[in-house]
C-alpha cells in the first residue's frame, strides 16, 4: 500500500520534442518545464548569443548546435538523431495542453496508427486576448508526425514534404507569437526578406499589381471573410499588419527584380 509520503511517478511518454532556437534565454526554461513528461526533448539551436543554451542542459534537454541553418534544417538535424518513433515539432513560444499531452500518450500506445502524421489546434494570444476568429482562429499546424518525415529547407513557413495522409488529434499548442505589436512588426520585416528569398529561388518574380492588390486581399480575407472582426480592435490591427506583412514581401521581391 502507498502511503501518504510516497510521490506518484507518473511513466515517461515516448516521444521525442525537437524545438529550434535562437536567442530564447527568456523564455526557453519555462517551455522545457512544460514538457517534462517527454521521453526526450532536444533542441537544435541556431547559434544563440544569450543563454539559451545553459538553460536548455540545466533543464535537461539534449542541446545541438545548428548554426547558420534554416529553421527546417534546425528541425531535422534534431529529428535524424531522435531515439523515439514519434516526433512533435514545437517551437519556444509555443505551450503543449495537457488534453495533447494525453492524446500523444494514447498515439505513442498505438501499435498500428492509422496515420503517419498529426494535425494540431493552436490557440494563439496577442494584443492582450486570444485571437478566436479570423485566419488565426482557424490554425491548424501538422507537428507530430513518425520519425522517418523530414521538413523543408525553407526560410520561411516550413513544411513537411511529401504527405499524403495526415490526421488530427485532440487538445491544443498554445501560442504565444509576440512580445508586443512592435516585435510583431521586427519579426515582419525580417520573416519579409527572406520569403522574397524563398519564392525567388523558386522562380517567382513580383509586379507593381502585386504590390498593390495583394495586401489589399489579405486585409479582405482576414478581416471579413474570416471574420477577422469580431476580434475587435485586436483584429483590425492584426490583419491591418497582415495586410502589411504581404506587402513588404511582395516589395522586397519587387526591388531585388528591378
Amino acid at each position: 500500500m502507498r502511503t501518504s509520503t510516497e510521490a506518484i511517478v507518473e511513466p515517461l511518454v515516448p516521444v521525442s520534442i525537437v524545438i529550434p532556437t535562437l536567442n530564447e534565454g527568456a523564455r526557453i526554461g519555462a517551455v522545457l518545464a512544460n514538457v517534462r513528461w517527454a521521453d526526450e526533448v532536444i533542441v537544435a539551436d541556431g547559434g544563440s548569443s544569450d543563454d539559451t543554451v545553459a538553460i536548455a542542459m540545466r533543464n535537461g534537454a539534449r542541446v545541438l548546435k545548428v548554426p547558420g541553418r534554416t529553421i527546417g534544417a534546425q528541425r531535422n538535424a534534431a529529428i535524424s538523431v531522435a531515439r523515439n518513433r514519434w516526433i512533435l515539432a514545437l517551437d519556444a513560444d509555443e505551450v503543449v495542453s495537457p488534453g495533447l499531452r494525453d492524446s500523444i500518450a494514447r498515439l505513442c500506445d498505438e501499435d498500428a496508427p492509422p496515420h503517419a502524421a498529426y494535425r494540431v489546434r493552436s490557440r494563439n494570444w496577442h494584443l492582450g486576448r486570444e485571437l478566436r476568429f479570423g485566419p488565426w482562429g482557424r490554425d491548424w499546424k501538422v507537428r507530430v508526425f513518425s520519425k522517418d518525415q523530414r521538413f523543408s529547407d525553407a526560410r520561411v513557413h516550413e513544411n513537411l514534404s511529401a504527405l499524403d495522409d495526415v490526421g488530427a488529434l485532440d487538445g491544443e499548442l498554445m501560442h504565444y507569437p509576440y512580445e508586443d505589436l512592435p516585435h510583431q512588426v521586427v519579426k515582419i520585416a525580417k520573416y519579409s526578406k527572406w520569403a522574397a528569398e524563398d519564392m525567388r529561388a523558386r522562380g517567382r518574380r513580383a509586379s507593381v499589381a502585386d504590390v498593390l492588390l495583394r495586401p489589399a486581399w489579405r486585409f479582405m480575407r482576414d478581416y471579413f471573410v474570416f471574420s477577422g472582426w469580431r476580434d475587435g480592435r485586436a483584429g483590425f490591427i492584426v490583419a491591418t499588419v497582415s495586410a502589411f506583412s504581404v506587402f513588404c514581401k511582395y516589395a522586397c521581391l519587387l526591388v531585388t527584380d528591378s
